[in-house]
């Protein structure tokens, strides 16, 4: 396991104690390559072409958890005015077993441990955008406003239905942010090391369908649904980084399976975009040619969400001088 992930674990027993105001920190690795060829092949899911980016970034290295969101519950979720929690993620079975307490005003909120470093689930694409705001403030305590959640990377102000989602959009000042769908699929399908490196099938780097091996002595593997499900009842989701020999070219976990994760873009003019697959969903899913979308408002127990980040300036001078080179189907999401 990832030394990051025992990072992320000790913050967990903080969690379940109880010590939630400190600040969380989310691991990303670096994307460079700035400026990349598109995947305009068919397996890319896009006749446009898929993955070019233009700039520099960082992207989570795993998926969110519910150990962080559980910390950005309690700092701006007292009152939880645009329902940032959602009472499946404790009482359903498929749930991440963040628990609120309390009255609204001042509702607390705490994570099971042996959950902590799973991927949150039970969260729309509104909570998502949220939850980046709040980042790209610096992770504030206070209601849920302008200057917590309502603004940053996305100017919400109170959006919550499907049409004022679908309306909001990344502004240029951005610091933290959902994944635009060219920079996770960047992260996940990209060889990198050029401008002209080619793309995998599979974010395991591999055009090989991944395995079910827990054990990843040989990497390629993944959690995802094949006649029945890797891990059963409670838990379903791997801990993030839990295939720890199965990363993306780029250094990401979990790309494929685990959970499918909401990203920017809009398909079909009604959804919000959905990358990577999940536990309850087959191999298939993990390729780069399935696109899949979710009604930005819906909440379901197999999707999460992955952030990016503006690298800090010393990174984006190692970037420049080379020292780091690394339709819709609108399915029954499981809810």
């Amino acid at each position: 396991m990832k030394t990051r992930v025992i990072i992320v674990a000790v913050a967990a027993v903080l969690l379940a104690a109880g010590l939630t105001k400190a600040d969380i920190t989310i691991s990303t690795v670096p994307v460079g390559d700035p400026g990349n060829a598109a995947d305009t092949a068919a397996h890319s899911g896009n006749s446009a072409g898929q993955g070019s980016v233009a700039y520099t970034y960082n992207i989570g290295t795993y998926e969110v958890t519910a150990g962080q969101y559980t910390a950005f519950l309690n700092k701006v979720a007292a009152t939880d005015t645009y329902g940032l929690y959602n009472t499946n993620m404790w009482s359903n079975s498929y749930g991440c077993k963040i628990q609120r307490s309390g009255s609204s005003g001042s509702y607390t909120y705490s994570v099971a441990s042996d959950y902590a470093n799973r991927p949150v689930n039970y969260v729309s694409w509104g909570d998502s955008a949220r939850f980046a705001n709040w980042l790209h403030n610096n992770q504030p305590a206070g209601a849920q406003n302008l200057t917590t959640t309502e603004d940053g990377a996305y100017y919400l102000n109170g959006a919550t239905t499907n049409a004022a989602l679908l309306a909001v959009s990344r502004k240029a000042n951005w610091k933290w942010a959902v994944t635009s769908e060219d920079e996770w699929y960047k992260a996940a399908y990209y060889k990198g090391g050029s401008t002209n490196a080619g793309y995998w099938d599979y974010p395991t780097s591999s055009n090989t369908a991944p395995g079910r091996d827990m054990a990843d002595v040989s990497g390629n593997n993944a959690n995802y649904y094949n006649g029945g499900y890797l891990i059963g009842s409670p838990y379903y989701r791997t801990e993030v980084g839990e295939f720890q020999n199965s990363d993306s070219p780029y250094g990401t976990f979990d790309q494929g399976g685990n959970v499918w994760e909401w990203n920017e873009s809009i398909l079909s003019g009604s959804y919000r975009g959905l990358r990577g697959g999940s536990f309850y969903y087959d191999v298939n899913n993990l390729l780069a040619s399935d696109r899949n979308g979710g009604i930005p408002t819906d909440e379901y127990s197999n999707v999460g969400f992955r952030v990016s980040q503006v690298p800090e300036p010393a990174s984006m001078a190692l970037l420049a001088i080379g020292g780091i080179g690394m339709l819709v189907r609108r399915r029954g999401l499981r809810r």
